[in-house]
């Protein structure tokens, strides 16, 4: 696969993602977060499931219990991940979750530092800042305009960096990105159902009026927006990856005013603008400058 396509399945991921977080939102009137998230994880297991097998089956060799324990490494973020979100969509809009949630773009670049040492281009510290600013103005212009909702929403964005970054390095090394796709979604819905029956009543009569969220969600955002990233950043930067992810905020946005009438104050879309101009900084700053010196380049062998 070229990188190109592999760009674009991470946009179409982006869309649904994006589409996605309406569908949770509502879902959040009729059943708590943690059922939600393990039934709607159940379903996509089971979406998933056939085509982890046929994988399986043509595979070249088994995977070792390093690889399944790097699968459940990526469940435990994942489930973190969703907790965070599904949880701060109970006290924020899915205009600013959207945007909230792409904060990861920066932070995928910052924990590689932090975790593995790779220095990051200079770009990305500027857009750490204008990350920051996009933060305040969304909020505002004051951080007590803030709800706990944002401040979940910001905590979630951490484990959905971390998931890109160990998605990146897992999935070139195991090749079995289906497979490694299945084993998370399991991971988080048995996580789920079990926190569920601790903390929340389950209800069937709100499972069936939550049934079109779940089955959209379990299907689509988990099923195969997140296998289209296992697989597309196989063939592709984390970063890169993250930049394309990143198109949920606008997505989200945009489902949020068309289907929930949301509206953003122009302070509030100025914030917006901060935040998705750094996400767009950190992928496009470095490669003018490697376009640049590749010109030069030829021009001095020429």
């Amino acid at each position: 696969m070229t990188q190109t396509r592999a760009n674009l399945l991470l946009l179409f991921a982006g869309l649904i993602w994006g589409l996605g977080f309406v569908a949770q939102s509502t879902a959040m009137e009729n059943i708590g977060p943690l059922t939600f998230i393990g039934l709607r994880f159940i379903v996509a297991t089971a979406a998933v499931l056939p085509f982890a097998l046929r994988e399986t089956a043509r595979a070249t060799k088994p995977l070792t219990s390093s690889d399944y324990k790097a699968f459940a490494i990526l469940g435990s973020m994942l489930f973190s991940g969703m907790v965070l979100q599904q949880t701060g969509l109970l006290t924020t809009s899915v205009t600013n979750a959207g945007f909230l949630t792409g904060l990861y773009v920066v932070l995928v670049p910052l924990l590689g530092v932090l975790l593995f040492s790779q220095w990051p281009h200079p770009v990305v510290w500027v857009s750490a800042v204008f990350s920051l600013t996009g933060i305040f103005l969304l909020s505002g212009g004051s951080l007590d305009g803030f709800s706990q909702g944002d401040w979940l929403m910001i905590a979630g964005a951490v484990f959905w960096a971390l998931q890109g970054l160990f998605i990146a390095r897992y999935a070139l090394r195991i090749g079995r990105p289906i497979t490694m796709a299945c084993i998370q979604f399991a991971v988080v819905a048995i996580a789920g159902l079990a926190a569920a029956l601790t903390f929340e009543q389950i209800e069937w009569h709100a499972i069936q009026a939550a049934a079109p969220e779940i089955l959209f969600t379990g299907m689509f955002s988990s099923g195969v927006a997140f296998t289209l990233q296992a697989i597309g950043t196989r063939y592709t930067s984390a970063p890169q990856a993250a930049i394309f992810l990143s198109s949920e905020a606008l997505f989200a946005a945009l489902f949020g005013a068309i289907l929930l009438g949301e509206r953003l104050p122009l302070i509030g879309l100025a914030g917006c603008a901060l935040i998705f101009l750094s996400m767009l900084m950190v992928e496009i700053v470095p490669r003018l400058r490697f376009n640049k010196t590749k010109t030069a380049f030829a021009d001095s062998s020429d």
